[in-house]
């Protein structure tokens, strides 16, 4: 363990005086201090350089946005108005992600705040795995012609075998798949079900469609196809009794490690799921218990977008991290979803894209319409259906959370109208049907009831 330092400071702080407002905080203190933490704009500042210096520790920090983010013990208002935070050295230690241990010391001109940090990675490690997280990409488009090299290549297939496993049953295999006439025949499998797909689509939606590139089959040198034996370890592996699927979610956290190992490697990896998994397996000539899960074209790329195709050519968009969490209860999340709705209409800008017709209560002869979405509010789940929503409310102000959630993922999906049609007689369909109009409004889609 290691001690985080938080210090707001004055410009032109003596050093003596934060030096000896240093030494208090840390009498009696074994533990030393790695890392110095503060607001932007005051890593220049003497004092606090000679302090970095002097203490062999790491310098970082964090915007006012980073800060007033921090719960704080002691937050200040005379802090807040000069700063736009209402803490900067408490809340410093928060944001490099340590445990306050002593809440703010000052003096005249110098503030300081003292954090243990279990982790084991210094920052710039830290930064590092996150880096590699955050500029992952599906690469798709500009694979060089260039061969991956053996030891890069080896290296990346450790980062995927050292994924963790069910019962450490590792499931999985890669087949490296370079000869261009096996490659080529699952190339025509994706080109079929891409044309497949294209003509599933709306007139407006296919269209954004058709400049977009799902395969790099034939344009990378390298085609892995990751599998998984969902026997491997025989009948008493540890974990896989009471839920069978333990065995796939392993592989797939085995292509995210290879993916990320990847990314650091300068490799582009780009996942291919156009195609039935059992043609692409009769195209590989797997053995029958074996189940493809994942088909990756990997190579060196010119470059790494800086952000996802799909953001970029405006088919879909992120959905915030907020709308996801909820604590103790589903639901209950840190901003009521109806409610930040609502806020979010006040200043919305209006919305472009394909209508959907949203169907509440009815039933699959409506898809029909390639425009209809059905929402099934029955208590048993629906056969399979893309088109079908099954959202068992189980009171009317679930159902309307359940609406404002399904119109602001189709706003997130491309969708820049919304028909909602009722076509069952209960006060759960009336509900859902109010969320979607209060979802639909929060993200600027035009709406109209059938």
């Amino acid at each position: 363990m290691s001690l985080v330092l938080g210090v707001g400071l004055r410009a032109g702080t003596p050093y003596a005086e934060l030096q000896d407002l240093v030494a208090t905080v840390l009498r009696d203190r074994s533990d030393a201090v790695r890392l110095v933490v503060t607001v932007e704009g005051k890593e220049h500042e003497p004092a606090l350089q000679q302090l970095v210096n002097e203490l062999d520790a790491e310098l970082r920090t964090f915007s006012t946005d980073d800060l007033r983010l921090q719960q704080v013990p002691t937050p200040s208002e005379q802090v807040e108005q000069l700063k736009g935070t209402p803490s900067v050295a408490e809340a410093a230690v928060l944001a490099a992600g340590a445990q306050l241990l002593l809440g703010k010391h000052r003096t005249p001109n110098a503030t300081i705040a003292l954090g243990r940090s279990t982790a084991e990675y210094g920052p710039g490690e830290r930064d590092a795995v996150y880096r590699v997280i955050a500029e992952r990409r599906d690469v798709r488009r500009g694979f060089l012609d260039e061969p991956v090299d053996e030891l890069t290549l080896g290296r990346v297939l450790e980062a995927a075998h050292r994924a963790p496993s069910v019962g450490l049953s590792q499931p999985w295999d890669f087949l490296l798949l370079r000869d261009v006439a096996t490659r080529r025949k699952v190339h025509e499998l994706a080109v079929a079900q891409r044309d497949a797909f294209a003509a599933s689509l709306p007139q407006d939606r296919r269209a954004a469609f058709d400049g977009l590139k799902i395969e790099a089959i034939l344009d990378a040198p390298l085609n892995i196809a990751v599998t998984c034996d969902p026997g491997r370890g025989g009948r008493h592996v540890l974990g896989r009794h009471a839920d069978p699927r333990t065995t796939v979610f392993s592989a797939a956290i085995a292509i995210q490690n290879l993916w990320l190992a990847a990314r650091a490697e300068g490799l582009g990896v780009g996942w291919v799921s156009f195609f039935e998994p059992a043609e692409v397996a009769a195209v590989l000539d797997l053995p029958r218990h074996i189940e493809l899960i994942g088909y990756l074209c990997v190579g060196y790329v010119d470059r790494f977008a800086p952000a996802p195709e799909l953001v970029r050519s405006g088919w879909a968009k992120r959905r915030p991290l907020s709308w996801a969490v909820h604590h103790e209860e589903w639901g209950r999340r840190a901003t009521s979803i109806v409610g930040d709705a609502e806020q979010a209409a006040q200043d919305v800008v209006p919305a472009a894209g394909q209508c959907v017709r949203v169907v509440v209560g009815g039933d699959v002869a409506q898809l029909q319409d390639a425009q209809a979405l059905v929402v099934d509010l029955g208590t048993d789940r629906p056969a399979g259906d893309f088109g079908v929503l099954w959202r068992a409310a189980r009171t009317p102000a679930e159902a309307v959370e359940f609406g404002v959630e399904i119109a602001r993922d189709l706003a997130l999906q491309g969708v820049g109208e919304l028909v909602v049609q009722v076509v069952e007689d209960s006060e759960r369909a009336a509900a859902l049907a109010r969320g979607l109009q209060v979802g639909a409004s929060a993200c600027g889609l035009t709406h109209s009831s059938a």
